[in-house]
């Protein structure tokens, strides 16, 4: 047995992530719907950075300073903000080198929580193999944070999650012991052929469709379409 191999292994959940705190060099926050999505489209799309904010408050501080700022609760844009999470808002010609500031209902909430870690990265499908290339090749324990919904278990994100485990364990490097990890990459396997279809009668993938939001869904279900890496330094996410 390979005794020098380092652990990769899911939290469910911001409010477990106290359970694992400190044990992790690398801490790989997932929102696939949609935050981490939206920040990985912005980085492609050219912006300078994204200042995280847990809270609408903090938000409004921002935007009474002059920041680009979005703000998103259960799904839709809060009042007084001009855009939320949603991934097309950051391919705007107007985002490109810019710093903007963005508060959603999980998302930031996870980032929020691990910024302590030593490396706080972003993961999402859109991003998934130029991450897992990456962090197969850092030589730390890993800690994939799942944003989930409300501090509760879901779907999109274990998945994603799951994937990035399946990856690592399989580069022979990896271990896993949590039973969380491991449900996570079940449900990957499960689920990899066809993430739209697994995800049709997952919660929040209907709480989007009700709020019409079904080319968000899509776009964020769809593998690899980017090669960046958001990191979080000093308090705001640059590219690595």
């Amino acid at each position: 047995m390979n005794e020098t191999r380092k652990h990769v292994e899911v939290c469910s959940t911001p409010g477990e992530y106290a359970y694992y705190k400190g044990e992790y060099e690398i801490v790989v926050v997932i929102d696939v719907l949609r935050a981490t999505s939206a920040i990985c489209a912005a980085f492609h799309n050219g912006i300078n950075s994204i200042i995280p904010v847990p809270t609408v408050e903090e938000a409004w501080e921002y935007k009474n300073k002059g920041f680009l700022v979005g703000a998103e609760r259960k799904g839709q844009i809060v009042e007084g903000f001009d855009f939320g999470n949603s991934p097309y808002s950051y391919m705007k010609e107007e985002f490109r080198g810019k710093d903007v500031v963005l508060s959603t209902t999980n998302g930031t909430k996870s980032i929020d929580v691990c910024k302590d870690a030593d490396i706080v990265v972003i993961g999402s499908f859109l991003n998934l193999n130029y991450l897992c290339e990456w962090l197969a090749v850092q030589d730390k324990n890993i800690l994939c944070l799942c944003s989930g919904w409300q501090d509760k278990f879901n779907l999109e994100d274990t998945i994603c999650a799951g994937a990035i485990s399946d990856f690592l364990i399989n580069t022979g490097n990896f271990t896993s012991d949590e039973d969380s990890s491991i449900a996570a990459k079940y449900l990957y396997l499960s689920a990899k052929d066809n993430y739209f279809g697994y995800l049709k009668s997952s919660s929040h993938r209907r709480r989007l469709k009700n709020l019409n939001l079904n080319e968000d869904i899509k776009y964020c279900l769809t593998p690899n379409q980017t090669d960046v890496i958001p990191i979080l330094r000093d308090g705001k996410l640059v590219k690595l």
